[in-house]
């Protein structure tokens, strides 16, 4: 007895521990609803946020400046979740930057399948309008344009944390950030992602994985 029980302590109960930890925040989490009501993508005919669950960027006229965000993201997060029904990327791009988003998209689509990619040409004022409509604790630069990427679910409400230990209301994740990427933005995607799952399960509505 007393040797299976050294067993147990030295080896099992670690175990144990570290998948528990690992699955922290995605298992028993719940992601805040910080912003409702985000202005809905009115200046884009295809591209809505009703209905789908969308990582939201803000390019603006940088985006050449902003490759290395976005291939972040791409490996980080679209990588991990593109083939989820209803999830899309969303990056706000300003006027006259067709010949850089395609550019951009090139290079993306070596690196994975790129049809979820969505980027939205807007004005000065429609970036302006639709990135105070987050109401964060965060600015956009001279270009509209910030490193910080977005979650917004399907009922136009931004996803966040209101009690995060580094920056207490967390509204955004810093796509210059691997850091920032892997330890906070995959959990909470996984968790909004898990939060309608289940309730198709509950429903009986089938949704591929």
């Amino acid at each position: 007895m007393k040797k299976t029980f050294v067993l147990v302590v030295l080896f099992v109960l670690p175990i144990v521990a570290y998948l528990f930890f690992a699955s922290g925040v995605t298992n028993f989490g719940k992601l805040s609803e910080l912003t409702k009501n985000v202005q809905e993508l009115d200046f884009s005919d295809q591209t809505k946020f009703k209905g789908n669950i969308t990582v939201l960027g803000f390019l603006g006229s940088d985006v050449a400046g902003r490759k290395g965000n976005a291939f972040n993201l791409n490996q980080k997060i679209y990588k991990r979740f593109y083939e989820f029904k209803d999830f899309q990327f969303v990056m706000v791009v300003a006027n006259d930057t067709e010949g850089e988003v395609d550019a951009l998209k090139a290079e993306l689509a070596t690196l994975a399948d790129n049809d979820k990619w969505n980027f939205v040409s807007a004005n000065d004022t429609q970036i302006k309008d639709l990135f105070n409509s987050l109401k964060t604790d965060l600015v956009l630069d001279e270009n509209n344009s910030t490193p910080y990427v977005f979650i917004i679910d399907k009922d136009r409400t931004l996803r966040g944390r209101s009690d995060d230990e580094d920056d207490g209301t967390k509204y955004g994740f810093n796509s210059n950030s691997i850091s920032d990427l892997n330890n906070k933005m995959i959990d909470d995607t996984k968790i909004v992602l898990a939060e309608y799952r289940l309730a198709l399960k509950k429903n009986n509505i089938d949704q591929p994985e």
